[in-house]
């Protein structure tokens, strides 16, 4: 069904849930609720969303406001929180690879570290020397607060 089409027509696909709507104050007036959705994500910072009608029945899919913040919490495993506790300390590859239970240097610098790093989570101690084997990670204050955010979230 095209946005376009569904956005003009004058319809109202369940009177049932569109009265208890109107009843409620959530609606004004039947046969608003397209624009009104797509008016209300747009506000939220939501991507557009997706229409799909399917044997007389219309889906909706919602997707998220993604802030960057939100996107990094979102995004870490349990094993990377935990390495985000352990570079509270200064620690080394093999003592994160641990936490992780991983072997493979390569695919752990690029599965788990990697996004961590690139989300400004937790910085090199030796930037220019990523494979010296003095190397050291550590919690940057981005970092600091995410773990702040998720004991403020635990309590």
């Amino acid at each position: 069904m095209r946005l376009a089409h569904m956005s003009s027509e004058n319809r109202t696909e369940n009177p049932i849930i569109a009265k208890v709507f109107y009843r409620a104050g959530i609606i004004k007036r039947c046969s608003m609720g397209t624009l009104n959705i797509i008016d209300w994500c747009a506000e939220n910072g939501n991507p557009p969303t997706s229409w799909q009608e399917q044997a007389g029945s219309l889906f909706v899919t919602f997707f998220p406001a993604v802030s960057e913040e939100a996107g990094t919490k979102l995004a870490l495993s349990r094993h990377q929180v935990e390495i985000l506790h352990k570079c509270r300390e200064d620690s080394v590859l093999v003592d994160l690879m641990a936490i992780a239970e991983r072997s493979d240097r390569t695919k752990f610098r690029h599965q788990v570290l990697s996004p961590l790093l690139e989300a400004g989570l937790i910085e090199m101690t030796i930037p220019n020397k990523p494979r010296s084997s003095k190397q050291r990670y550590r919690l940057t204050e981005k970092g600091r607060q995410f773990l702040r955010g998720l004991q403020k979230g635990n309590k």
